[in-house]
């Protein structure tokens, strides 16, 4: 048993964050065993593949945000990326508008953000506010 892996472990030899492992085994991207208690463990040849495979992982996760449900995308530019502790604030040039969005660090740092990128703001709201100017 000493080549399998909790979904936490084998998050953390990826370099992703442990929700986007998470993600995988529930789309079946990611294979893995059940325990008799119903807990998921991670072959150490899949987190190989996953390792040496040709493309890197980051392209193959972009694939997910087809299966988004936000339908309000604005494509802009990353221009700042400040983190503070578990939380990054990022801030995106669409236009001649700057959209400010707060996440978590591990979510900005699995995307690889940083200025002079292209990235996309989702939004998904209940409500939406239209003042005059």
């Amino acid at each position: 048993m000493a080549d399998l892996y909790t979904p936490r472990d084998a998050a953390e030899r990826l370099g992703i964050s442990y929700p986007t492992i998470k993600q995988w085994l529930y789309r079946g991207k990611l294979r893995a065993v059940k325990t008799p208690g119903g807990h998921y463990r991670i072959h150490e040849s899949d987190i190989q593949a996953i390792l040496h495979a040709d493309s890197p992982v980051a392209p193959k996760q972009k694939k997910l945000t087809s299966s988004v449900s936000g339908r309000n995308q604005l494509v802009g530019k990353v221009v700042q990326v400040r983190f503070d502790g578990l939380l990054a604030q990022v801030k995106l040039a669409i236009g001649d508008q700057i959209v400010t969005a707060v996440i978590t660090a591990d979510a900005a740092r699995e995307l690889q953000l940083r200025p002079g990128i292209k990235a996309a703001a989702l939004i998904k709201a209940t409500e939406v506010m239209v003042v005059r100017v």
